[in-house]
């Protein structure tokens, strides 16, 4: 079980997701875009988002301190930018 946080119009939301292997970043972002269309994520609930609405977005990969994994699907910042 790991835990998949999106960060999406000024909001972000956890939900739990089931995965037996690690999975690609597309992987990710895809199964993001299913979530929020589905009405899976509380408070994101889009039912005509885009296939490619988190094309651009950073998957981040973490571990909980008892091991749990973490995802996180963000905006990219322009922190840094020129």
């Amino acid at each position: 079980m790991a835990t998949l946080n999106i960060t999406y119009d000024g909001h972000s939301a956890d939900v739990p997701v089931e995965l037996e292997r690690h999975i690609s970043d597309a992987d990710v972002r895809r199964i993001a875009v299913e979530l929020v269309r589905s009405g899976g994520v509380p408070g994101l609930h889009r039912f005509q988002l885009g296939a490619e609405a988190f094309q651009h977005y950073v998957v981040d990969r973490f571990r909980g301190a008892h091991g749990e994994e973490r995802i996180y699907l963000r905006p990219k910042v322009p922190f840094g930018a020129c």
